[in-house]
């Protein structure tokens, strides 16, 4: 499946926003974690991510459909967070974000290191950044009795 990034405009808020809610209201239900899951934030949230200055959010597209998207910025020139990261749920399992991961890291050659967060309990999260070349911090985030965020860190 072809996989493309394109970097997102205002235009594109609302869309993102959507896609955003349904592949992050699962996990909100599961998790109650109100105050930190994507579902919960408003548009506006997603079009300050859009205008970052430091980076921006980029639409995910296979077969010229809008699927998800990834935002990326840099703490540093070299120092790259990648968050968050989604995908419709229909779209899950194949294959795309590990596509997605690499587009991204080709786009950006001059990062000495990525990080990321996710939950501990997302197994397949988990499983697919450590299959990415991803390591666990150590660094950890209780958000409630459900859910714990670790952090995740590529040295490139």
């Amino acid at each position: 499946m072809e996989v493309r990034l394109e970097r997102a405009t205002n235009q594109d808020a609302q869309s993102i926003f959507n896609i955003q809610v349904e592949a992050f209201m699962p996990l909100l239900n599961t998790y109650k974690d109100s105050e930190t899951n994507p579902a919960n934030e408003t548009i506006e949230r997603v079009q300050i991510r859009i205008n970052r200055a430091d980076g921006g959010f980029y639409k995910i597209l296979t077969e010229d459909k809008l699927v998800g998207a990834i935002c990326v910025y840099w703490k540093e020139d070299v120092q790259f967070w990648i968050s968050p990261m989604f995908i419709l749920p229909s779209y899950q399992g194949k294959g795309i974000a590990q596509k997605t991961i690499l587009l991204v890291e080709e786009m950006f050659p001059q990062a000495e290191s990525r990080e990321l967060a996710t939950l501990l309990e997302e197994e397949r999260n988990c499983h697919l950044y450590e299959k990415m070349g991803y390591s666990k911090t150590g660094i950890s985030k209780k958000l409630n009795d459900r859910a714990t965020l670790i952090f995740y860190k590529k040295i490139c």
